[in-house]
């Protein structure tokens, strides 16, 4: 609670001035009562038509400056409401951007975003909303119960026996509904994973003509959430109907015992009336608190899943970091030893050790699940190593800062992702203040003016969401020409031509040796032509190291290298 109460800080003025207004209204709306009893008692009783003017007059006085108050607490509560929300969505998300691989991987996708928005909103408005409830319901009952007991004693001991079966009640309904509140939000998280999962693949939803079964598997998780809904809902709405027994009850024992001292003349009608309006805001009052609670606990079940997130370790530090920068780009791998999970038995890569020589171009071929991807992406430290130690220019990774360390590595993955916007923003990814010419000659590297000019508006084109206006070929080749903007030291390319044909692919491998001759170049690839040319080729096998050499050795010698060569050949020849 302190955590979440700390966010308030920046919005102290706005929380003081919607809690001076509540309280302020909640005391001219409990002098009403008074002052209607008293118009009653001489007004009424004494055909005094002044006095019942007067009375009249202050009554509405009070209700206009209390409805002034009203308004003015609601703006500030929506500000203190809205702006924590913001603050909190802003703080997780920060958060998630110092997530490694490996601390994303512990959480789904849909559920990171039903935390960043609907959690978050379940705690906004319950502060907007529960702010003027929370403030106005104590003043009220405790001074509505001290007038009360002003007015008649007797008669009010009946709060002392209302108020425990109240708080009974609401502890009961409270104690159940709470867990129903988390199996919500983690069935709002599965919905939310089977709408993502569908619109992402939904070119293969549709050419696989599985419409009805993706239809089917949404019914049954939107079921699952209404059902866990309806159980939550139909516990919480106990509340009511819980809390209008005991005020009913209340009201009707009132009127007993008060309508008895009225007879024998130890009440007047009144002070009877007057009490009766107490009486009402006293359980007008507990029925707010115990609204309160509810929307408290839900807020509570939200908040600690944020905080879920927010406490997630961060598995890749800084500790070590040094102020120095990637010069060359020369890289070793000493006897490294990874895996995904430090649970899991078997190692993912085993006892990598190599040299790789700055400005050299090295290539990488292996089977499918060889660990190729995972090999790259230990260099820029998406994830760390388990054992052994990868160093760069002689330094460890570890002492490079994470900024310094991934600016000097650029990096084009296996799954080429674009960005909502123009051509020219995405490329500008690779260097934000990139100038035209650079643009231009980053796009003629990449093969990429080849098609520039058939685009609707050039650079100026909307490229839609993940470059749905482009063909896979276009997408890798505006992918690699973002990435050699960065004018990287090494420059990793996670078979990101396979989509392009082989002329291409020479011509960019070409003008890559042309405007990056100083740079470290791996390439992997699954085609032995995208790394003949390469200084040295590393044939990975099962996590290991089998082979390192030029074409022409492994061409002689090895016998993975060779049949992966002959296959191909034969493909090509047919």
């Amino acid at each position: 609670m302190r955590r979440l109460l700390s966010y308030m800080k920046k919005y102290r003025t706005a929380t003081v001035l919607a809690v001076f207004c509540i309280v302020l209204e909640t005391f001219l709306e409990l002098i009403i009562p008074l002052i209607m009893a008293d118009m009653v008692d001489v007004g009424i009783a004494n055909a005094d038509k002044a006095y019942i003017f007067e009375k009249g007059l202050l009554m509405a006085g009070c209700a206009v400056v209390s409805m002034v108050l009203g308004a003015g607490s609601a703006r500030f509560a929506a500000v203190c409401g809205q702006g924590i929300g913001a603050e909190i969505r802003k703080d997780e998300y920060r958060k998630l951007q110092q997530f490694s691989f490996a601390n994303t991987d512990h959480f789904r996708t849909s559920s990171l975003v039903t935390r960043l928005t609907g959690d978050v909103t379940n705690i906004q408005n319950s502060i907007s909303g529960g702010m003027r409830p929370a403030c106005r319901a104590p003043v009220m009952m405790i001074t509505a119960i001290a007038v009360s007991f002003y007015i008649n004693k007797e008669l009010a001991v009946v709060f002392l026996i209302a108020a425990p079966v109240l708080g009974v009640l609401l502890f009961l309904i409270i104690s159940h509904v709470r867990p129903l509140y988390s199996k919500m939000q983690k069935a709002v998280d599965l919905v939310n994973r089977i709408i993502q999962e569908n619109l992402t693949a939904i070119r293969v939803v549709k050419s696989y003509v599985r419409g009805d079964y993706e239809l089917a598997k949404f019914e049954e998780v939107n079921t699952g959430l209404l059902t866990t809904s309806e159980r939550a809902f139909r516990v919480a709405s106990l509340n009511m109907p819980a809390m209008q027994l005991v005020m009913y009850t209340t009201i009707l024992c009132i009127l007993w015992f008060g309508g008895r001292l009225i007879l024998v003349g130890g009440m007047q009608v009144g002070e009877l009336t007057g009490f009766l309006s107490y009486v009402l805001q006293v359980l007008n009052s507990l029925m707010m608190i115990s609204n309160v609670f509810m929307m408290f606990t839900r807020s509570l079940t939200s908040w600690k899943r944020i905080t879920e997130v927010m406490d997630e370790k961060i598995d890749i530090t800084e500790e070590r970091s040094k102020d120095i920068f990637v010069e060359k780009g020369e890289i070793d791998f000493d006897h490294v030893y990874f895996k995904y999970s430090k649970d899991a038995q078997e190692y993912v890569l085993s006892d990598i050790t190599l040299h790789m020589k700055a400005g050299q171009t090295i290539g990488i071929i292996g089977r499918t699940g060889a660990a190729k991807s995972t090999l790259v992406q230990l260099i820029p430290r998406l994830y760390d190593v388990t054992e052994g130690e990868i160093r760069i220019d002689g330094y460890p990774v570890q002492e490079y800062p994470l900024r310094h360390l991934r600016d000097a590595i650029a990096m084009v993955l296996q799954k080429n992702t674009l960005f909502s916007g123009t051509v020219r923003d995405n490329l500008r990814w690779g260097k934000e203040d990139a100038t035209e010419e650079e643009i231009e000659e980053a796009c003629r590297t990449a093969c990429v003016d080849e098609f520039i000019e058939r685009l609707e508006n050039g650079y100026d084109t909307d490229l839609g969401q993940d470059g749905v206006n482009v063909s896979g070929g276009q997408k890798q080749r505006l992918c690699i020409a973002r990435a050699l903007l960065k004018k990287p030291r090494v420059l990793i390319l996670d078979d990101s031509t396979s989509a392009v044909d082989t002329a291409t692919e020479a011509k960019i491998r070409e003008g890559m040796e042309r405007s990056l001759p100083g740079t470290t170049k791996i390439i992997i690839a699954q085609r032995i032509t995208s790394v003949v040319h390469a200084d040295e080729i590393i044939i990975l096998e099962d996590g290991r190291v089998y082979a390192v050499g030029t074409h022409e050795e492994l061409l002689k010698n090895n016998e993975i290298y060779q049949e992966i060569y002959q296959s191909q050949k034969e493909g090509a020849d047919l």
